[in-house]
């Protein structure tokens, strides 16, 4: 299993950005996607944003469409998440992780390498 940790949460105010890290222990597999999925207190995890191993598909939640960019570096072995126009209901902990296939559902039962998270808290 590919091996994730996550960096660059924090606090943010509401309509700030904030940029989300995620390093893998090995990359540039073109059989699975990898991405960001959020949990806030008291709800389900849920899908955020996924690129492709290709790089040819991209799935955003549509609460984060047009707010949030999803990209590789694959020379760092890097999946960031650009997250702009931070919005209250964003809050949570964020995790990036690896899915099972290249075009996930963005559902968690779809995923199976899980980084230990980072909390992004939002203030008004």
């Amino acid at each position: 299993q590919v091996q994730l940790v996550e960096s660059g949460g924090g606090s943010v105010q509401a309509g700030g950005s904030l940029r989300l890290s995620c390093s893998a222990s090995e990359f540039c597999s073109t059989y699975y996607a990898i991405g960001w999925l959020r949990q806030a207190p008291g709800k389900k995890r849920e899908g955020v944003a996924f690129l492709s191993g290709s790089d040819e598909w991209t799935y955003y939640s549509p609460s984060v469409k047009g707010r949030f960019t999803i990209s590789k570096d694959r020379n760092k072995k890097m999946v960031n998440l650009q997250m702009d126009g931070v919005k209250s209901e964003d809050a949570g902990v964020y995790y990036c992780a690896a899915a099972f296939s290249d075009h996930p559902d963005p559902d968690e039962r779809d995923f199976h390498s899980w980084g230990p998270g980072t909390q992004v808290t939002v203030s008004s």
